[in-house]
Protein backbone atom coordinates (compact mmCIF):
# COMPACT_ATOMS: atom_id res chain seq x y z
CA UNK A 1 0.00 0.00 0.00
CA UNK A 2 1.41 3.42 -1.15
CA UNK A 3 1.94 5.90 1.84
CA UNK A 4 0.40 8.82 -0.11
CA UNK A 5 -2.85 6.67 -0.74
CA UNK A 6 -2.61 6.23 3.13
CA UNK A 7 -2.39 9.79 3.80
CA UNK A 8 -5.43 10.05 1.62
CA UNK A 9 -7.21 7.63 3.00
CA UNK A 10 -7.12 9.22 6.53
CA UNK A 11 -7.56 12.40 5.39
CA UNK A 12 -10.92 11.02 3.86
CA UNK A 13 -12.15 9.56 7.35
CA UNK A 14 -10.98 12.11 9.50
CA UNK A 15 -12.80 14.21 7.39
CA UNK A 16 -16.03 12.79 6.01
CA UNK A 17 -15.55 14.66 2.84
CA UNK A 18 -13.74 14.32 -0.78
CA UNK A 19 -13.79 18.03 -0.84
CA UNK A 20 -12.31 18.51 2.44
CA UNK A 21 -9.77 16.29 2.34
CA UNK A 22 -8.84 17.61 -1.03
CA UNK A 23 -8.53 21.14 0.98
CA UNK A 24 -6.75 19.77 3.34
CA UNK A 25 -4.35 18.01 1.08
CA UNK A 26 -4.00 20.85 -1.44
CA UNK A 27 -4.99 18.25 -4.41
CA UNK A 28 -8.01 18.80 -6.26
CA UNK A 29 -10.83 16.26 -5.46
CA UNK A 30 -11.08 14.48 -8.78
CA UNK A 31 -7.35 13.49 -7.28
CA UNK A 32 -8.69 12.76 -3.90
CA UNK A 33 -11.17 9.95 -5.99
CA UNK A 34 -9.01 8.80 -7.91
CA UNK A 35 -6.35 7.70 -5.31
CA UNK A 36 -9.07 6.34 -3.09
CA UNK A 37 -10.10 4.23 -5.93
CA UNK A 38 -6.72 2.62 -6.95
CA UNK A 39 -6.41 1.54 -2.99
CA UNK A 40 -9.62 -0.02 -2.86
CA UNK A 41 -8.61 -1.42 -6.30
CA UNK A 42 -5.42 -2.49 -4.58
CA UNK A 43 -7.35 -4.38 -1.51
CA UNK A 44 -9.93 -5.58 -3.56
CA UNK A 45 -12.95 -3.80 -1.80
CA UNK A 46 -14.40 -0.98 -0.94
CA UNK A 47 -13.21 1.69 1.48
CA UNK A 48 -16.13 4.21 1.70
CA UNK A 49 -19.51 4.59 1.10
CA UNK A 50 -20.39 8.06 -0.66
CA UNK A 51 -23.68 9.00 0.40
CA UNK A 52 -22.71 9.97 2.92
CA UNK A 53 -18.89 9.71 3.09
CA UNK A 54 -18.19 7.36 5.88
CA UNK A 55 -15.43 4.49 6.28
CA UNK A 56 -17.29 0.94 5.33
CA UNK A 57 -16.26 -2.20 7.90
CA UNK A 58 -13.04 -2.78 5.56
CA UNK A 59 -12.43 1.12 5.48
CA UNK A 60 -12.30 0.93 9.83
CA UNK A 61 -10.12 -2.38 9.85
CA UNK A 62 -7.99 -0.14 7.22
CA UNK A 63 -7.86 2.80 9.70
CA UNK A 64 -7.20 1.51 12.80
CA UNK A 65 -3.32 0.66 10.73
CA UNK A 66 -2.79 3.42 8.49
CA UNK A 67 -1.81 5.69 11.08
CA UNK A 68 0.71 3.31 13.12
CA UNK A 69 1.85 2.45 9.20
CA UNK A 70 2.47 6.38 8.56
CA UNK A 71 3.95 6.91 11.92
CA UNK A 72 6.80 3.56 11.74
CA UNK A 73 7.09 4.78 8.22
CA UNK A 74 8.23 8.82 9.46
CA UNK A 75 10.51 7.27 12.32
CA UNK A 76 12.49 4.75 9.69
CA UNK A 77 12.99 8.19 7.34
CA UNK A 78 13.95 10.30 10.83
CA UNK A 79 16.51 7.18 11.56
CA UNK A 80 18.39 7.40 8.24
CA UNK A 81 18.88 11.12 8.59
CA UNK A 82 20.40 10.64 11.78
CA UNK A 83 22.66 8.48 10.51
CA UNK A 84 23.79 10.56 7.80
CA UNK A 85 23.59 14.23 10.15
CA UNK A 86 26.10 15.37 11.39
CA UNK A 87 27.43 14.56 14.93
CA UNK A 88 26.06 16.59 18.47
CA UNK A 89 22.68 17.59 17.98
CA UNK A 90 20.24 16.88 20.61
CA UNK A 91 16.47 17.79 20.32
CA UNK A 92 14.88 17.37 23.71
CA UNK A 93 10.74 17.17 23.95
CA UNK A 94 9.16 18.02 27.21
CA UNK A 95 5.88 18.71 29.38
CA UNK A 96 6.28 21.82 31.31
CA UNK A 97 5.78 20.44 34.55
CA UNK A 98 8.55 17.66 33.56
CA UNK A 99 10.70 20.36 33.77
CA UNK A 100 13.07 20.30 36.99
CA UNK A 101 16.45 21.13 38.18
CA UNK A 102 18.03 17.81 37.49
CA UNK A 103 16.95 18.16 34.17
CA UNK A 104 18.69 21.55 34.05
CA UNK A 105 21.60 19.83 35.59
CA UNK A 106 21.97 16.58 33.63
CA UNK A 107 21.70 19.26 30.07
CA UNK A 108 24.27 21.26 31.44
CA UNK A 109 26.60 18.11 32.49
CA UNK A 110 26.48 17.00 28.56
CA UNK A 111 27.08 20.21 26.88
CA UNK A 112 29.92 20.48 29.37
CA UNK A 113 31.47 17.31 27.76
CA UNK A 114 30.84 18.43 24.49
CA UNK A 115 31.33 22.16 23.59
CA UNK A 116 29.74 21.86 20.03
CA UNK A 117 26.55 19.85 21.13
CA UNK A 118 23.60 21.95 19.19
CA UNK A 119 20.50 21.36 22.03
CA UNK A 120 17.23 22.09 21.45
CA UNK A 121 14.63 22.32 24.18
CA UNK A 122 10.61 21.97 22.64
CA UNK A 123 7.91 22.46 24.79
CA UNK A 124 4.66 20.96 23.83
CA UNK A 125 1.50 18.60 25.60
CA UNK A 126 2.41 15.17 26.17
CA UNK A 127 0.26 12.91 23.11
CA UNK A 128 2.41 15.83 21.03
CA UNK A 129 5.72 14.63 22.54
CA UNK A 130 4.89 11.20 22.74
CA UNK A 131 4.21 10.86 18.69
CA UNK A 132 7.53 13.41 18.59
CA UNK A 133 9.82 11.00 19.88
CA UNK A 134 8.36 7.86 17.85
CA UNK A 135 8.75 9.30 14.65
CA UNK A 136 12.39 10.95 15.51
CA UNK A 137 11.62 14.43 15.39
CA UNK A 138 12.72 14.27 19.44
CA UNK A 139 15.74 12.39 20.41
CA UNK A 140 14.10 12.49 23.60
CA UNK A 141 10.65 13.04 25.75
CA UNK A 142 10.30 13.90 29.43
CA UNK A 143 6.49 13.80 29.78
CA UNK A 144 4.59 13.78 33.65
CA UNK A 145 1.35 12.42 34.49
CA UNK A 146 -0.73 11.88 37.94
CA UNK A 147 -0.67 8.71 38.70
CA UNK A 148 -0.91 6.00 41.79
CA UNK A 149 2.27 5.51 43.49
CA UNK A 150 4.75 2.97 41.43
CA UNK A 151 2.04 2.86 38.43
CA UNK A 152 3.46 3.89 35.29
CA UNK A 153 1.56 6.55 33.05
CA UNK A 154 -1.01 5.49 30.57
CA UNK A 155 0.52 6.84 27.48
CA UNK A 156 -0.66 6.90 23.87
CA UNK A 157 0.74 3.87 21.88
CA UNK A 158 2.04 5.25 18.43
CA UNK A 159 2.69 1.54 17.44
CA UNK A 160 4.78 -1.45 18.14
CA UNK A 161 8.70 -0.62 18.52
CA UNK A 162 7.26 3.49 19.68
CA UNK A 163 9.38 4.79 21.96
CA UNK A 164 10.29 3.16 25.82
CA UNK A 165 9.09 4.99 29.11
CA UNK A 166 11.27 5.07 32.03
CA UNK A 167 10.72 6.55 35.25
CA UNK A 168 13.54 9.57 36.44
CA UNK A 169 11.08 11.15 38.87
CA UNK A 170 8.40 10.83 41.62
CA UNK A 171 6.88 13.43 43.61
CA UNK A 172 3.82 14.13 46.32
CA UNK A 173 0.67 15.48 43.89
CA UNK A 174 -1.31 18.12 46.08
CA UNK A 175 -4.31 20.18 45.50
CA UNK A 176 -2.65 23.83 44.89
CA UNK A 177 -4.79 26.42 47.09
CA UNK A 178 -4.60 29.99 47.92
CA UNK A 179 -3.08 30.58 51.25
CA UNK A 180 -6.67 32.43 52.61
CA UNK A 181 -8.44 28.90 51.31
CA UNK A 182 -10.51 27.08 53.58
CA UNK A 183 -8.32 24.04 52.54
CA UNK A 184 -5.34 25.45 54.12
CA UNK A 185 -3.64 23.30 56.59
CA UNK A 186 -5.37 20.41 55.60
CA UNK A 187 -3.42 17.49 56.05
CA UNK A 188 -4.65 15.40 53.06
CA UNK A 189 -7.59 15.68 50.86
CA UNK A 190 -9.33 12.66 48.41
CA UNK A 191 -10.43 14.36 45.09
CA UNK A 192 -13.82 13.40 45.34
CA UNK A 193 -14.35 15.65 48.46
CA UNK A 194 -13.93 18.39 46.07
CA UNK A 195 -16.12 17.66 43.40
CA UNK A 196 -18.22 20.53 44.45
CA UNK A 197 -14.83 22.69 43.71
CA UNK A 198 -13.82 25.44 41.25
CA UNK A 199 -10.94 23.90 39.10
CA UNK A 200 -8.67 25.25 36.41
CA UNK A 201 -8.46 23.17 33.81
CA UNK A 202 -5.08 23.96 31.97
CA UNK A 203 -4.69 20.86 29.71
CA UNK A 204 -1.39 21.80 28.39
CA UNK A 205 -0.14 21.74 31.40
CA UNK A 206 -2.32 19.53 34.02
CA UNK A 207 -5.18 18.50 32.30
CA UNK A 208 -7.73 18.00 34.90
CA UNK A 209 -10.09 15.73 33.25
CA UNK A 210 -7.34 12.64 33.61
CA UNK A 211 -7.38 13.22 37.39
CA UNK A 212 -9.15 9.92 38.43
CA UNK A 213 -12.08 10.87 39.60
CA UNK A 214 -15.27 12.04 37.96
CA UNK A 215 -17.63 15.65 38.33
CA UNK A 216 -14.99 17.82 38.63
CA UNK A 217 -16.11 21.39 37.21
CA UNK A 218 -13.68 23.85 35.22
CA UNK A 219 -14.44 27.60 36.33
CA UNK A 220 -11.71 29.06 34.10
CA UNK A 221 -9.59 27.26 31.20
CA UNK A 222 -6.40 28.17 30.68
CA UNK A 223 -4.62 27.13 26.67
CA UNK A 224 -1.00 28.09 27.33
CA UNK A 225 2.12 25.79 28.46
CA UNK A 226 3.66 28.53 31.33
CA UNK A 227 3.29 26.75 34.92
CA UNK A 228 4.11 30.24 36.39
CA UNK A 229 0.75 31.65 34.87
CA UNK A 230 -1.22 28.11 36.01
CA UNK A 231 0.25 29.13 39.59
CA UNK A 232 -0.47 32.68 39.83
CA UNK A 233 -4.56 32.25 38.25
CA UNK A 234 -4.78 29.37 41.20
CA UNK A 235 -3.09 32.21 43.73
CA UNK A 236 -5.60 34.57 42.71
CA UNK A 237 -8.11 32.23 43.20
CA UNK A 238 -9.66 31.74 40.32
CA UNK A 239 -9.68 27.77 40.86
CA UNK A 240 -8.11 25.00 42.14
CA UNK A 241 -5.41 22.59 40.28
CA UNK A 242 -3.84 19.58 40.70
CA UNK A 243 0.44 20.07 40.89
CA UNK A 244 3.64 18.65 42.31
CA UNK A 245 4.67 19.79 45.60
CA UNK A 246 8.11 21.23 44.91
CA UNK A 247 6.38 23.55 42.59
CA UNK A 248 3.85 24.50 44.98
CA UNK A 249 6.47 25.04 48.05
CA UNK A 250 8.05 27.39 45.99
CA UNK A 251 5.02 29.59 45.38
CA UNK A 252 4.79 32.08 47.67
CA UNK A 253 1.21 32.41 47.30
CA UNK A 254 0.20 29.08 47.25
CA UNK A 255 0.11 26.04 49.63
CA UNK A 256 -0.51 22.06 48.73
CA UNK A 257 -2.53 19.87 50.36
CA UNK A 258 -1.56 16.44 49.74
CA UNK A 259 -3.88 13.97 47.61
CA UNK A 260 -4.81 10.55 48.77
CA UNK A 261 -2.84 7.93 46.65
CA UNK A 262 -2.20 9.94 44.08
CA UNK A 263 1.92 10.86 42.81
CA UNK A 264 3.20 13.67 40.21
CA UNK A 265 5.46 11.15 38.01
CA UNK A 266 7.80 11.93 35.20
CA UNK A 267 9.20 9.08 32.49
CA UNK A 268 11.81 9.43 29.82
CA UNK A 269 10.92 8.99 26.34
CA UNK A 270 13.47 7.26 24.03
CA UNK A 271 13.80 5.36 20.82
CA UNK A 272 16.83 3.40 21.63
CA UNK A 273 18.70 2.82 24.53
CA UNK A 274 22.31 1.68 22.80
CA UNK A 275 22.64 4.96 21.20
CA UNK A 276 25.82 6.01 21.26
CA UNK A 277 25.55 9.81 21.81
CA UNK A 278 24.23 12.85 23.81
CA UNK A 279 20.64 11.03 24.16
CA UNK A 280 21.93 8.17 25.75
CA UNK A 281 23.50 10.11 28.22
CA UNK A 282 21.32 12.23 28.90
CA UNK A 283 19.11 9.68 29.50
CA UNK A 284 21.68 7.88 31.56
CA UNK A 285 22.08 10.69 34.09
CA UNK A 286 18.25 11.35 34.38
CA UNK A 287 17.39 8.01 34.73
CA UNK A 288 20.22 7.92 37.69
CA UNK A 289 18.61 10.83 39.00
CA UNK A 290 21.34 12.70 38.63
Amino acid sequence: MDPHLLRTFLAVADTGSFSAAAERLRYTQSAVSQQIATLEADLGTSLFTRRPVAPTPAGERLRRHAALILVRLEAARADVARALAPPGRLVIGLTPLSWAAPVATAIATIRAESALLRTHVRVADRDKIVEAVAVGEHDLGLVDGFTAPNDPLRLPEPGAGGPRAVGVAESRAVVAVPRTHPLHGRSRVGLGDLADAYWIDAPEIAPFTRLPVDGLRASLRYDGCDATVLAGLVAAGHGLAVLPEPMVAAHDGLTGVPVDRLVHRVELLSLRADEDGPAARLSALLSAGT
